[in-house]
């Protein structure tokens, strides 16, 4: 048994309305100039572009993405279409087809192909299928080291502080005979204040600080005030 054949209204509007959209572009390219199988081959193009434009722009929609591009090529061969079906409709004579029209005629294959590449080129993101969770091996438990702590180093007493060590007295020079009176004389009272003060008589090096004077001349002094 044959099935029976159920035709569908809106297909067979959709092969009515192709059908007349065909011969439109066909009829303006050839008057403009696009003669034999070139003319064919324009509606074919425009009508490409736009399916695929549509198909693209319910792919990106469906993925949630951004279809500007998509729409900006779908309303391009829309108006490609459109614009052949009114100019056909006898608002322009095709025996006298206007320039600016031959241009557009004649460029439309590189903004086809301009317009398919990019529509098929364009990236898009892959809806992943979901991977199963891979079981990974538990990392070992490291169980902490307890590092013994060093005892506490026993108080150190307090230093007691030592009582400096007396500076040496210079040795006795002889004394020589060009020290100045008024300076040994000066010296003697400063030893003579020094011994009353503190018990202990002057040395070399207390007298050298005292009178700011070299090493050499204080141990001098030292030795007139012995």
């Amino acid at each position: 048994m044959f099935r029976s054949i159920r035709l569908d209204a809106v297909l067979v509007q959709a092969v009515i309305a192709g059908a007349l959209s065909f011969a439109h572009l066909h009829d303006l390219a050839a008057a403009a100039g696009q003669d034999g199988w070139k003319a064919w081959a324009y509606p074919v193009s425009v009508d490409l572009l736009l399916v695929a434009a549509w198909r693209r722009l319910r792919t990106l929609r469906a993925q949630g993405e951004p279809a500007r591009a998509a729409w900006t090529w779908f309303a391009v061969a829309l108006a490609a279409s459109l614009g052949a079906n009114v100019a056909t409709a006898g608002l322009l004579d095709l025996n006298d087809v206007p320039d600016w029209l031959r241009i557009l005629v004649a460029g439309w294959p590189a903004l086809a192909f301009l317009g398919g590449t990019l529509l098929v080129h364009s990236p898009t993101t892959p809806t992943a299928p979901d991977a199963e969770p891979v079981e990974s091996d538990p990392l070992p438990v490291v169980e902490p080291v307890t590092v013994p702590s060093e005892p506490d180093p026993a108080p150190v007493a307090d230093a007691v502080e030592s009582a400096p060590e007396p500076v040496p007295a210079l040795p006795a020079a002889p004394p020589p005979a060009d020290v100045p009176p008024a300076l040994v004389d000066h010296a003697r009272k400063l030893a003579d204040a020094h011994r009353a003060t503190t018990g202990s008589p002057m040395d070399a090096a207390t007298l050298r600080d005292r009178l700011g004077l070299p090493g050499p001349m204080a141990a001098q002094l030292a030795a007139h005030l012995a």
